[in-house]
């Protein structure tokens, strides 16, 4: 697929390149080995969507995370908002075709992370939650998230470097992000929050394969040492 053809435009005082319509249904899919399934991202629909995604921003786990509790109205209006910033790609993750977690990915220039680093043109973003518990294991983990790293490399091959901006304070993803090649570049502050600013390049994602999760994520095998194969 042609990259869309670069336009530079002024937008809300900002200047970057005009992005390309919202893509719709499934963007996304591979088949997990150790998982024995199918793992893959759809663009989120608003009406078959909105119930469960106001369920899992009232769980508990994800509700200490994203701060975003609330009725039903209150989540159609976010969606709403979402889905009319041509910036921002909103997605369901599935196993199986089961949706499992909220995936929101954003061009990072336009984004409020823009004002944090030298964001350049075509860097990509992503914020996750993961809204069933079957699905919060280390497999899931292993699964979910090289893939999301790699559905936004493919998607625009401008695309050189991935960011997220996770609370400074959540061990467990900080820990799993460096397992699947991201840097902890620095910490920020947001006004709401204290931030770890994490950083993926293209480079070492398709050198090193970070796709495919390293041990001891469950499934994988030690990789062989590219000074040794021929």
């Amino acid at each position: 697929m042609r990259p869309y053809p670069q336009q530079p435009i002024l937008e809300n005082g900002k200047r970057h390149p005009r992005r390309p319509p919202r893509p719709s249904g499934t963007v996304y899919q591979r088949h997990i080995a150790w998982l024995d399934a199918t793992l893959s991202f759809r663009v989120l629909d608003l009406e078959l969507d909105l119930e469960r995604f106001n369920r899992w921003m009232n769980d508990p786990v994800v509700a200490h995370f994203w701060e975003e509790q609330g009725d039903l109205e209150q989540h159609r209006e976010r969606l709403e908002s979402t889905l009319q910033t041509p910036s921002v790609v909103p997605l369901i993750g599935c196993i199986d075709g089961e949706p499992f977690g909220y995936f929101e990915t954003y061009w990072a220039k336009e984004d409020r992370i823009g004002a944090y680093y030298d964001a350049s043109d075509f860097d990509r973003g992503w914020h996750v939650l993961i809204g069933e518990a079957a699905f919060r294991g280390q497999p899931y983990v292993a699964a979910w998230m090289p893939s999301i790293s790699h559905y936004l490399f493919l998607d625009d091959c401008r695309t050189q470097r991935l960011v997220i901006e996770p609370r400074v304070d959540n061990a467990k993803m900080l820990h799993n992000l460096a397992q699947c090649g991201y840097a902890h570049v620095k910490a920020f502050d947001f006004p709401h929050k204290r931030a770890m600013l994490g950083m993926q390049i293209r480079e070492h994602f398709f050198n090193e394969r970070s796709w495919i999760p390293l041990p001891p994520h469950p499934g994988s095998a030690p990789r062989p040492d590219p000074r040794f194969t021929t």
